[in-house]
């Protein structure tokens, strides 16, 4: 079976069905946002002067007060946060545990898309071999790599005997236009009713498209999320991200799971029902998030999604300080970028009343949350230093690293993860979190800016 572009052509639109906006002359919108910056930051200052005199309190005492309300304000948001996920999480995980197992094995495509991963092709597709699954083929879809890619997915092309059958690897090369399009031709090659897509690095366990599949039975769900971890670990750096998955990410798609309204599917692993990825007009290229804007995309069409935790991509997670701040960089400014896409659901929400919960969240997340972090840790050190309170401020660390032990306690537990994770929630909200949020608000700030940014490329070191 030959399996190339040029074979393709006239079968499959290599290129992506909207337009890129991704690099286009932002000065204008640049220009207005700095003014309008300027002109709110001064009419807050005038605000402040003119009102100070009328609260009836000195400078010292007006700071100390308004010092006293934020930190009340920021540990009910903070306690209101935690254990709001931590209560839907729980429903979800024990409405899980007494559900009906359904036996339901329809085919599913399983789309790879690869830019120079060739140090990781091979083994990704060798754990897809595994799958405990009966009924699937395989589509590479090579997106112009440079390195030996190519010759790496062509000497996978073929039939291979899988762990219950016999399953089909097919290649298609085409010129580089990136992940959204590779995945989008890959889908259109696929003859099936449902895909997978997924990132050439990662695996999979052997469960993942048995467990996810099955809640397609239900008519309503369009998307299945699955639960992502760090393949290469032993590494401070990547032991900490191996947390953040398990605390920060999986337990929080568990908790939107339980409404059904799961906001990001990841790259490492989604399953679709195809026909809501049609009728979400499918992966586009005109944000760096395309994962997060298919999501919303899909709610709005009016598909409800779910999260799979037994559902698991092993993926290789950055390992320099260096390439995970460029990492979470992009990913921010790809939220802000799919969330202004669908502004209108945020001002409008009698248009899709789920959609406008949900983007809310995200923009709660990914834009006020962040900025609330670094302001209360600033603010409340400033207060210490020059108030005396440092054993307070002490008292107030202890009792936030306090409630991430007891977080990642259960979430260590329900996932049946690594035990040795736990210690890292001592220092995982006061040290990682606080630097990943100093990332995220400097994207802020440069994606309203309009500042370029470009994709970026993580380098794999091939760990399995």
């Amino acid at each position: 079976m030959q399996n190339n572009s040029e074979i393709l052509k006239g079968k499959i639109l290599l290129d992506n069905f909207q337009k890129s906006t991704i690099g286009e002359d932002k000065g204008p919108k640049l220009l207005r946002t700095i003014m309008l910056a300027g002109f709110a930051s001064l009419f807050l200052l005038i605000a402040i002067i003119v009102t100070m005199p009328l609260t009836g309190l000195s400078s010292n005492s007006l700071f100390v007060f308004s010092s006293i309300v934020a930190l009340v304000i920021f540990l009910f948001v903070l306690l209101f946060r935690y254990f709001s996920i931590l209560l839907m999480a729980y429903l979800n995980v024990t409405k899980y545990t007494v559900a009906e197992k359904s036996d339901y094995y329809p085919f599913v495509s399983i789309i790879v898309p690869v830019y120079n991963e060739g140090k990781v092709l091979r083994g990704s597709i060798k754990s897809l071999l595994e799958l405990n699954y009966p009924n699937y083929e395989i589509i590479i879809v090579n997106d112009g790599s440079t390195d030996d890619t190519k010759e790496v997915g062509q000497s996978l092309v073929g039939f291979h005997q899988g762990k219950l059958s016999s399953v089909r690897v097919s290649l298609i090369n085409k010129p580089n236009g990136g992940k959204s399009r590779a995945l989008n031709a890959g889908i259109q090659f696929s003859k099936a009713d449902f895909v997978l897509c997924m990132d050439g690095d990662s695996q999979l366990s052997v469960n993942s498209l048995r467990d996810g599949i099955k809640h397609f039975a239900d008519p309503e769900i369009g998307a299945v999320a699955g639960n992502v971890k760090v393949m290469n670990r032993k590494k401070m750096i990547t032991d900490l991200q191996a947390l953040e998955y398990v605390e920060g990410l999986n337990m929080a798609r568990s908790a939107q799971s339980f409404i059904k309204l799961v906001n990001i599917i990841p790259g490492p692993l989604g399953i679709f029902r195809k026909k809501a990825i049609i009728d979400a007009g499918w992966y586009s290229s005109d944000t760096f998030a395309e994962d997060a804007d298919l999501t919303l995309n899909i709610m709005a069409a009016g598909w409800k999604i779910y999260y799979e935790q037994n559902a698991i991509s092993y993926t290789e997670a950055p390992e320099s300080l260096n390439q995970l701040l460029k990492q979470r960089y992009r990913w921010t400014r790809g939220i802000l970028q799919s969330i202004l896409k669908h502004k209108k659901h945020l001002i409008n929400p009698t248009i899709n009343f789920s959609n406008s919960i949900v983007l809310w969240s995200m923009f709660y997340e990914a834009l006020i949350w962040p900025i609330m972090n670094i302001f209360a840790n600033l603010f409340f050190i400033v207060i210490a230093l020059l108030y005396g309170m440092s054993n307070l401020l002490a008292f107030w660390w202890a009792a936030i690293a306090l409630l991430d032990l007891m977080t990642a306690l259960y979430c260590v537990a329900v996932e049946k993860e690594d035990i040795r994770l736990v210690p890292y929630a001592l220092i995982y909200r006061l040290v990682f979190i606080l630097m990943i949020d100093i990332t995220k608000a400097m994207a802020t700030v440069e994606e309203f800016l309009g500042i370029e940014m470009n994709w970026g490329k993580l380098e794999r070191v091939g760990n399995s």
